[in-house]
């Protein structure tokens, strides 16, 4: 199968990164896996990883904090059965590797085995490009979006007395060597800007937020996207002061599109994650091919859309994302699954391994997950509730 220029191009950038300036090689790669498979175990991978980040916030128009964080270091793991062992190292050198990969072969009985790892030999992903996000504005452009986009929020509306304005772009750079020979790397750019707005009238005040970002560089937030976010912050503010107390008691409510999302993150997402369904700790534990939902319901896990924040070209152990159909017209279809979980509910993998960092295992977790839209038009599902909320966005999660 033909191997894409960006599969190619990121394990060329992986290895600048994460090898040649240590002096490591795909030799010392493939050593540290013999170590491990010496002893028989189900499978063994390296997980390498650098991390650079940058933030910036503005408040009153002055630079409140700035900051810069460098992380790197390799995660080595091997599996038996339902077993893991894990060690990591923040230092990238033969001997922690090879150090590593000696303390987590004990897990199984001694074998023989060596592995030799080879280059990518499918297809990949090519949902955003391998670039510096960091690198993409020098730091008083940086400070100058900032203002401009403050700027945009005050003037907006003479009622707007405040406005807090924060910029972060973070360059992560992954190499995934695996027992099966698999050696792949991913390049992935990250940048967010978020706007919080204070109005205040006849001494109320309220606040109101906007802000976006994803998988690209900072030259995404032109004057036309900025604008758009401070409007959106501006609005809320200004709706909120004129907001009544919520009714009490029981009531329907209906969700507005987007960010009333995060609500079928917490309650129906994180259920459909596959290590809850494995030990039997979630409500949709053994219920696939049951009705779990309303007929017209479709919850997706998407890990495929491009420049998304929680897309992925491959995840965590190096599978490619998918767009999986978790929930489809209120029949459960399947859960989110990792390596290791997939195995021992004998389910595919569905790419959903994610690591919060190089000294984390594996979980199964979610990517871009959301709700379809129905048949209904929206204002139609309004006009069917006699009495009840609308919530039109939310914040946190």
């Amino acid at each position: 199968m033909k191997v894409s220029d960006s599969a190619i191009n990121a394990l060329a950038t992986a290895k600048s990164v994460l090898l040649d300036p240590w002096a490591l090689s795909e030799t010392d790669i493939s050593r540290a896996l013999g170590e491990i498979v010496t002893h028989h175990v189900d499978y063994a991978d390296l997980y390498f990883q650098y991390s650079r980040s940058e933030g910036w916030s503005l408040e009153e128009g002055i630079v409140k904090t700035g900051n810069f964080s460098i992380s790197q270091g390799v995660g080595v793991r091997a599996v038996s059965g339902e077993k893991t062992a894990f060690a990591y190292s923040d230092t990238l050198s033969r001997d922690a590797l090879l150090s590593s990969a000696r303390t987590v072969r004990g897990i199984a009985r001694r074998g023989a085995g060596r592995r030799k790892v080879t280059r990518p030999g499918g297809p990949a992903h090519d949902l955003y490009r391998s670039l510096d996000p960091l690198a993409s504005l020098a730091a008083p452009d940086k400070v100058a979006l900032l203002t401009r986009v403050e700027s945009m929020a005050r003037s907006a509306d003479p009622r707007v007395i405040q406005v807090m304005a924060s910029l972060g772009a973070e360059y992560e750079v992954i190499l995934i060597a695996g027992s099966d020979g698999r050696l792949v790397a991913d390049v992935r750019p990250l940048v967010r800007l978020s706007l919080t707005v204070i109005a205040e009238h006849g001494g109320r005040r309220e606040m109101g937020h906007g802000g976006g970002g994803g998988r690209t560089t900072l030259a995404y937030f032109t004057d036309e996207i900025l604008r758009g976010y401070a409007q959106q912050a501006v609005h809320e503010a200004l709706i909120n002061l004129e907001a009544r107390p919520a009714p009490a008691g029981e009531m329907t409510v209906v969700l507005g599109a987007g960010w009333p999302g995060i609500l079928l993150h917490e309650a129906v997402g994180h259920g459909l994650e596959g290590d809850f369904n494995r030990k039997g700790s979630s409500v949709f534990s053994g219920r696939i091919g049951e009705r779990v939902a309303a007929k017209g319901v479709t919850v997706v896990d998407d890990g495929t859309l491009a420049e998304r924040r929680g897309s992925l070209n491959i995840d965590d152990e190096g599978n490619a994302t998918q767009r999986n159909v978790l929930i489809e017209d209120g029949i459960l279809k399947g859960y989110m699954q990792d390596s290791l979980n997939a195995r021992l509910m004998k389910a595919p993998v569905t790419g959903n391994g994610r690591r919060e960092s190089f000294a984390y295992l594996p979980m199964p977790r979610m990517t871009n997950t959301c709700m379809l839209a129905g048949t209904q038009a929206p204002e139609d599902i309004v006009a069917s509730v006699h009495k009840g909320l609308y919530a039109v966005n939310f914040a946190g999660g």
